[in-house]
Parts: C-alpha cells; sequence; structure tokens
C-alpha cells in the first residue's frame, strides 16, 4: 500500500509543485496540503498518515516551527515518521531536532525534493522507525567534527568514514557496498570496527547505527 503523506509549506508554489510531483508517484498518497505548523497538527490529528513532510521554517515566525512540530507529532503520535526540509545545512537545527530522539526523524535539503527515489527511500526509512539524514548535512557535519582534536571519529580510518557517512543518509549495509564498490562482509566488518572505535558495541542492535552516524553530533 502506498504511504500516505500530509505536507506542509507555506509557500504556495512550493506545495503546488511538491503536490504534482508525489501526485505521479504511485509509492505515496499525498493525503493533504497545509500551509503552517497548526494546521499541520490538526491535518495530522485527523488523517493519522504514515509519514509527514515538512518545511523546517514556517509562520509566524519562519525559524523553528517545523522542527518543533516535528517533536511534537513524534511525542503525540510515535508511529508517524516525520522527514524536515531545509534549504541550507544548519547544524544547529540538525542538534535540535535529533536532540530527543532520532527513530522517525529525517532532515533532507530542498534540492533532495525533485530525487523523487531519494525522497522516497527517507519517508520509508522514517516510518519504519529509523533515520535519514542528507548526504549534504552528513558531510557539513563529519567535516566539522574531524576538525575536533577531541572527537572520536579521529581515530577512524578513512574508509570507515566513508561507510559511517553512507550510514547516516539510512543506506542499508547491501546499498553501502554497492556505492562504495565493496563486498557485504567488507561492510559489516567497517561497521563493527566503528560501533567500537565509538564505544557502541555493546548498545542495542536497533540504535546503535543512528548512535553511530550521530556521533559527530556530541560535543567536543
Amino acid at each position: 500500500m502506498p504511504l500516505r503523506v500530509v505536507f506542509a509549506d507555506d509557500n504556495y508554489l512550493v506545495r503546488e509543485g511538491v503536490s504534482a510531483l508525489l501526485a505521479e508517484v504511485d509509492e505515496i498518497d499525498l493525503v493533504t496540503t497545509v500551509a503552517d505548523p497548526g494546521a499541520l497538527l490538526t491535518a495530522v490529528a485527523e488523517h493519522r498518515p504514515d509519514a509527514v513532510l515538512t518545511d523546517i521554517r514556517m509562520p509566524p515566525t519562519h525559524t523553528m516551527e517545523g522542527i518543533e512540530a516535528a517533536k511534537r507529532i513524534r511525542a503525540d503520535y510515535p508511529d508517524i515518521g516525520v522527514v524536515v526540509l531545509s534549504q541550507f545545512v544548519e547544524e544547529e537545527d540538525v542538534f535540535e531536532l535529533l536532540s530527543a530522539g532520532v527513530a522517525g526523524l529525517g532532515y533532507l535539503l530542498k534540492e533532495r525534493v525533485s530525487e523523487v527515489d531519494e525522497l522516497i527511500r527517507a519517508l520509508h526509512e522514517v516510518v519504519r522507525g529509523g533515520s535519514a539524514l542528507d548526504p549534504k548535512v552528513v558531510e557539513v557535519l563529519l567535516a566539522r567534527k574531524l576538525g575536533g582534536t577531541r572527537s572520536p571519529l579521529l581515530g577512524l580510518t578513512d574508509r570507515e568514514r566513508e561507510v559511517l557517512a553512507e550510514m547516516a543518509t539510512g543506506r542499508t549495509n547491501t546499498a553501502i557496498a554497492r556505492t562504495l564498490f565493496m563486498s557485504d562482509r567488507a561492510v559489516e566488518k567497517h561497521i563493527g570496527s566503528i560501533f567500537q572505535k565509538l564505544g557502541l558495541a555493546e548498545e542495542g542492535e536497533v540504535n546503535r547505527r543512528v548512535m553511530a552516524v550521530l556521533a559527530f553530533l556530541e560535543a567536543t
């Protein structure tokens, strides 16, 4: 069955454009579109979609309304996944979005919307309870953290960092292997090493992938 999605953006042209784009995708059932956080919360309560796609900046202040709505939706409806869209990579916004928990949340740049396969993959990932970070977000955050003298990521090899960056975008081991031209077994070994070096070897299997990719958000 297609994913039932509610989309929020205060820009009329963006709403219409994304609606037209998603209308062409069999895997997506766009239930409704809204223009502000209040209408978004009302729509979620009424329609109980599988996922929400929301702009990060909406009225009245155009600052963090999308993030605040996303966190509230996840708290009130933990079975609904949320993907937040941003025009630019804002490290503080990523940290704020994920600070209370990473399950079921995604952060993508708006330019990714036109890459329909990536958008759909992110929506499916958050619905499953996983997380999805835009590859450019991962690149920026990794670069910043690798500059920190106390970053645990400094202990990773170049190949392990590449695997970690792919993990952060929500890709499976098989997809990582295909992207990096490695065997599935080699990917598993690198991931095991990453968990060990980041002190996650004893964590639960469900969360430690996400904890690993968010290691660069910890204070250096």
